[in-house]
């Protein structure tokens, strides 16, 4: 019996990373994950270690090509942004992976908004509220500015996607997905690198980008194997929508921030968006997409941890939970403080949180004429959640969304014609509609 065609995935998230074989239909056909140990970076802070994702990598590359019932026609490769591996010229990180978390030396910050236009304006440009660290571009500046000597030896700074791509085709590329997701580096208005990173010679450490949908012809065993150059993981889970629905949209990515993205709203930024922590990021058809987040799954679970202590319950109770529509006229009638049980405690915590949601929500929806709402993560399985949402939004069609391993399915789509000989399959989103 022949071997099946199938394309390699790389998904590489902050605390899982996985490898999967997805057969011409988008099936799941062997997975394999791993959770590996931080180290820290020269201040003491956390840091991914890169040296460890680099050996797991190619080790699980190895893997994949044993398994000897399938034929590995292309690979792609997701992960999270914000992260810069800086190469040098031996194609080996001279800098530990530096945690996009860590903090962002204040008088460095300022030194460099005020060159540059104030944070008001410079943000508007790069349609990214000020960030520190989490704005990519600003860390290669500060090892320009403080560690002159290790800039130096820097000759390629590739985003983690590209990176990873980096060690399968040893060739260096930029993508958009990852470029233009907050980073500092893009100019929206221009669709080009902003000024600085020409005035300050930054544009000379980054590699030429290349289309997300391109792949690079490789030799592996004697065999060509089409890879892909890497996409930015937010982007790369909005693909699948892309390709599966032709009207506009929203859809709310649910995990630690729940973020609302409106691939159908090109409006610029406005400073009151920006305040209330909106952004663009680009698809990976080149096209800005209007973002809104909120750290509200991380809020989620530091408030049901407390109600659980103070109900003497397992935190996992609160996934059993039932949405109850007395409970939430109760509430919405007398809104008490004083809850006599977790249910109801539970469900005033989710009306909170969906009252931050629906506000942040509306900033990408304003100006569109979007007819549904999509969600996917850890709160479409939320019942309260959901029947919340859709009360929030009743002229919008609300669904939870399901796709098993969105960003892996996101990185296998934008290379589709490379490596699949049959049409895009229509059930890759399972739907459940919410009234």
């Amino acid at each position: 019996m022949p071997a099946r065609s199938v394309i390699a995935l790389f998904d590489v998230g902050k605390t899982n990373k996985k490898v999967f074989l997805l057969d011409e239909q988008y099936k799941i056909v062997w997975e394999q994950s791993r959770s590996l140990s931080e180290t820290t970076d020269e201040d003491g802070q956390a840091c991914e270690d890169i040296a460890g994702l680099t050996a797991w990598v190619k080790e699980a590359y190895a893997t994949a090509k044993a398994q000897k019932d399938f034929d590995i026609r292309a690979v792609n490769f997701s992960a999270y942004g914000a992260s810069f591996v800086h190469v040098g010229k031996d194609g080996k990180p001279v800098t530990p992976l530096y945690n996009y978390l860590k903090p962002y030396p204040e008088n460095l910050q300022k030194k460099f908004y005020d060159k540059y236009g104030g944070e008001i304006t410079f943000s508007m440009l790069t349609a990214s509220p000020v960030l520190g660290s989490l704005n990519s571009g600003m860390q290669l500046y500060r090892i320009k500015e403080e560690q002159p000597d290790i800039y130096e030896q820097i000759q390629c700074s590739l985003h983690l996607p590209q990176y990873l791509s980096f060690l399968l085709t040893g060739q260096q590329y930029s993508d958009i997905t990852s470029i233009g997701c907050h980073t500092n580096l893009w100019n929206f208005s221009q669709d080009n690198y902003h000024e600085w990173v020409l005035r300050e010679g930054i544009i000379d450490k980054l590699a030429p980008l290349l289309g997300s949908d391109s792949v690079l012809p490789v030799q592996t065993d004697g065999k060509p194997l089409r890879t892909g150059i890497g996409l930015h993981d937010s982007s790369a889970a909005m693909i699948p929508y892309l390709e599966s629905f032709q009207e506009p949209f929203v859809l709310i990515s649910t995990g630690t921030w729940c973020i609302s993205m409106n691939p159908f709203n090109d409006h610029p930024l406005t400073v009151a968006e920006l305040q209330k922590d909106c952004l663009c990021y680009i698809s990976y058809q080149r096209r800005p997409v209007k973002a809104s987040r909120l750290f509200a799954g991380y809020e989620h679970e530091q408030q049901v941890k407390k109600l659980a202590a103070r109900f003497h319950k397992d935190p996992q109770y609160a996934a059993t939970v039932a949405y109850d529509p007395s409970i939430v006229s109760t509430l919405h009638l007398s809104d008490p403080d004083d809850h006599v049980s977790f249910e109801q405690a539970y469900h005033h915590l989710i009306m909170d949180i969906m009252a931050q949601q629906a506000a942040s929500t509306r900033l990408v929806l304003e100006g569109t004429e979007v007819k549904r709402i999509f969600v996917d993560g850890g709160f479409a399985r939320n019942q309260i959640y959901m029947h919340l949402l859709a009360a929030a939004f009743p002229h919008i069609e609300v669904f939870a969304a399901s796709i098993p391993q969105a960003t892996a399915i996101g990185a296998a789509l934008a290379i589709h014609p490379h490596w699949n000989t049959l049409s895009l399959p229509g059930d890759i989103i399972e739907l459940k509609f919410y009234k």
